[in-house]
């Protein structure tokens, strides 16, 4: 099995839903994503994927996120609340909606919201 990853980040708004406490107004973060994609096979150059694809992929998804409220500017947060745990499934979804070779998935997404406190998601 063949792991790779790479990080981006992106700024936003958002507030949570059913929860009490401070993070229920609205606030901003600066989000770290990691992502990670495995394979059982590389390709004729030796690798999993370009690095520069999945970058493209992820830098292409930050832009859905970047200097937006989340809650009100992307439609998945109209109904879901934008937590951590969240985000890094709509990243996981949109990222694997993007891989063209089948054989190569993605392994996991961690989001930071803050330099000590990261949510993960896998399935």
């Amino acid at each position: 099995m063949y792991r790779i990853g790479v990080w981006d980040h992106f700024s936003s708004a958002h507030y949570l839903r059913n929860y009490q406490g401070k993070c229920e107004h609205i606030h901003g973060h600066n989000w770290k994503v990691e992502v990670v994609l495995e394979g059982n096979t590389l390709d004729k150059s030796g690798m999993l994927l370009d690095f520069g694809i999945l970058k493209k992929h992820l830098k292409e998804i930050m832009n859905i996120l970047d200097h937006k409220c989340l809650n009100d500017d992307v439609e998945f947060f109209k109904e879901v609340s934008p937590s951590s745990e969240n985000i890094a499934r709509f990243i996981y979804q949109e990222l694997s909606n993007r891989m063209e070779n089948k054989d190569v998935k993605v392994y996991e997404v961690r989001v930071f919201e803050s330099e000590n406190s990261y949510a993960i998601y896998q399935e």
